[in-house]
């Protein structure tokens, strides 16, 4: 088992798999990817050896991430390898969406447990200012067939940005009433390249929570493999809720989740100030112990908190480099 000198149990792994994104969203790359400096991504075969040392450590979940792992060509099979390892029971996906109304079956054939779709607004032109992509109604319906196709946990996330979606809430209460999936609202962090934009158009989500509590919605206890979200339901609707609140007290408590960048770094947390590289341990099925007894030994100096309320940032320059 994976645990810290907090006791908190890490079951939960998100796994960049590409930093490579084709967005160019205000909050995250608004002049788009940089692509000056070459890098090799790990494997199908590296992902197999790390994906088989976290399991046996006692993580059952794992979140394929990028930048947008669809510029992956291998994704569908990277999605096969992580479901066959023994001890995955969830294999999840987050993704811009861009084909996911032409390739979701793909995925959902692969193994696709789980899938979080980026959609900041339900409209349009709005989608398009934060975005630069009009796919805007493809994404849609591709959410739409998702759900059709019996995925089981469909979850929508949108980044509260104080000038383009803050008085959205109705429209997003209204669309998730006949829906069975789970908004997620997420407070706009503050990153290393993002500081001016951060300043300008962060939403204090405490607020929103509050108002939703006083409409009736009520708090759902999470699983131990559950991300971050304060989630909630309500018997008028068939979606949920959620929202993932950095800045609140106790953020970091129930952290329960590691990453891995797409190049084969630890990273102990989203705010880490490096990412510690164990590649080289990823090149043999002989070399599992000790991959094993290096991710135990990496927890013992996890910081308890992220930071982030001192504006301390880490080495996170953007979240396209993890996956959030």
């Amino acid at each position: 088992m994976l645990i810290d000198s907090y006791q908190r149990q890490f079951h939960y792994l998100r796994l960049s798999i590409t930093d490579v994104c084709n967005f160019k969203c205000d909050y995250c790359l608004p002049d788009g990817y940089d692509c000056s400096n070459p890098r090799e991504f790990l494997t199908i075969d590296e992902i197999k050896r790390l994906v088989t040392a976290f399991a046996e450590l006692g993580v059952s979940k794992v979140r394929i991430t990028g930048g947008e792992p669809y510029l992956r060509k291998d994704l569908a099979e990277i999605i096969r390898v992580v479901k066959n390892v023994d001890g995955v029971d969830t294999v999840a996906l987050t993704t811009n969406g861009y084909n996911l109304e032409t390739q979701i079956e793909k995925w959902v054939d692969a193994g696709l447990d789980s899938l979080n779709v980026s959609i900041d607004s339900l409209k349009s032109d709005t989608f398009r200012l934060i975005t630069g992509s009009n796919k805007h109604q493809s994404i849609l319906k591709g959410i739409d067939k998702a759900i059709s196709l019996g995925v089981k946990n469909v979850k929508v996330n949108a980044v509260l940005l104080k000038q383009f979606n803050e008085n959205e809430l109705t429209d997003f209460l209204q669309w998730i009433k006949f829906k069975p999936l789970s908004l997620r609202l997420i407070e706009l962090m503050e990153t290393g390249d993002n500081k001016t934009y951060f300043a300008k158009q962060h939403v204090n989500g405490e607020q929103l929570k509050n108002k939703i509590e006083n409409d009736g919605w009520l708090p759902i206890v999470k699983s131990k493999v559950a991300g971050p979200a304060l989630e909630y339901c309500h018997p008028d609707f068939q979606g949920k809720i959620g929202f993932i609140l950095p800045y609140s007290k106790d953020f970091c408590a129930s952290c329960n989740r590691l990453r891995v960048s797409s190049v084969g770094n630890l990273h102990k947390c989203l705010f880490a100030e490096e990412g510690l590289n164990f590649r080289h341990l990823l090149q043999s099925s002989s070399q599992l112990s000790q991959l094993k007894v290096w991710l135990q030994t990496q927890l013992d100096d996890k910081k308890e908190t992220h930071f982030l309320q001192d504006n301390k940032t880490g080495a996170t320059k953007h979240l396209a480099m993890l996956g959030g």
